[in-house]
């Protein structure tokens, strides 16, 4: 199992819309085969700062089943436009 882990910043005043893109695009990274949970956050001291945490059974789940799909251009379609830059995405997995 690994974290994929997102951080995203929106341009200021986009905040909301892009919340609402979120929401409507969820599902196509949540049924994903490979996805086990999706949970967006949303920064208190950064309100225009997001940090998308996903639960993939691998490494490999995200990049075949996800970014590799039609699945992601869609998802990118939706939340893309709200974006102030590329977000920072990376792995990681939990300590025994």
């Amino acid at each position: 199992m690994v974290w994929e882990v997102g951080l995203i910043d929106v341009t200021p005043g986009g905040e909301d819309d892009f919340v609402d893109a979120y929401r409507k695009a969820r599902s196509l990274l949540a049924e994903t085969p490979g996805c086990r949970s999706v949970r967006m956050t949303r920064g208190v001291e950064s309100p225009s700062r997001f940090v998308l945490l996903v639960e993939w059974d691998s490494v490999e789940a995200h990049e075949q089943n996800f970014r590799a799909t039609d699945r992601f251009t869609a998802w990118r379609g939706h939340i893309g436009p709200y974006f102030a830059a590329p977000p920072r995405i990376e792995h990681f997995t939990d300590l025994d």
